[in-house]
């Protein structure tokens, strides 16, 4: 008997062949663009992202910060009022946990009632408490400034001292009040003041990863050339409070933002 099954077999398996090569050269149908959208395009209003640099605190990044600071910031100083190196080491103390324009406020009237070391280490601890109430803490920086005027005439001839060493004896003198008075009065650069702007603008700017003032003070010191540890200050000062604002920089009108690796920049200029 005649065997019909092989060929029909053999004619079923070259059909499937045939269909199975079809499917697998068929090409795919090229992808549309969403809503008029070239995909991976940047769009509107959107900078491409910038490559970070290999070092944050390359000699080079960091001159160019400088350079930029000292040509928007040249005449940048201290911003608490003062006339002699006792006021500024006193506004100083005050300033701590207060704004500079507060202390401001509150000096004038307490320099005028103990305008000296001599004045001051007699005063009574109410009065003086009344007088720099304002700036907060009142109670702890009446004691301080009074017996920092004690300490300055029984262990200094009633002057304030040009080293670190005997600043950070006086009572409510740390290092940043210690650096303020030697920078901004004595010109003596053997640190770099480090407050709630430079801290945050430091960071910021990836000049340092520390979170204490006396770790990134160290920091700042080993990156930042000596001669502009006293101007660094000032100026970043100066740059937070006018353009790198805390709560909403003005990233659109800042001169470093090329430079600038933060990831929460803000571009609305009202």
């Amino acid at each position: 008997m005649t065997n019909t099954r092989a060929p029909k077999a053999k004619l079923a398996h070259s059909i499937a062949a045939t269909a199975s090569h079809a499917r697998t050269t068929q090409k795919k149908p090229a992808r549309k663009p969403v809503s008029g959208k070239t995909v991976g395009a940047l769009q509107p209003g959107h900078k491409a992202p910038k490559k970070r640099a290999t070092d944050p605190t390359d000699p080079q990044r960091v001159r160019t910060i400088l350079t930029r600071l000292a040509e928007h910031y040249p005449n940048a100083v201290c911003a608490l009022h003062h006339t002699n190196a006792w006021e500024l080491m006193i506004a100083t103390v005050l300033s701590a946990q207060c704004t500079d324009v507060r202390v401001n406020l509150v000096t004038p009237a307490l320099f005028r009632r103990f305008p000296s070391p001599q004045k001051m280490a007699k005063a009574p601890q109410e009065e003086v408490e009344e007088l720099v109430r304002a700036t907060g803490f009142f109670r702890n920086k009446a004691k301080n400034i009074i017996g920092a005027a004690q300490r300055l005439i029984a262990e200094f001839h009633g002057e304030v001292p040009q080293t670190m060493e005997q600043l950070l004896t006086i009572p409510g003198v740390a290092r940043k009040t210690a650096n303020v008075v030697l920078g901004s009065w004595y010109k003596i650069a053997v640190g770099v003041v480090v407050d709630t702007h430079v801290m945050r603008i430091s960071q910021r700017l990836e000049l340092t990863k520390a979170t204490t003032p006396e770790k990134i003070e160290q920091e700042l010191m080993r990156i930042l050339p000596q001669e502009s540890w006293i101007d660094f200050s000032h100026r970043i000062i100066h740059f937070g409070r006018v353009t790198c604002i805390a709560r909403k920089p003005r990233c659109a009108d800042c001169f470093l933002e090329d430079v600038c690796n933060s990831n929460d920049k803000t571009w609305n200029t009202d």
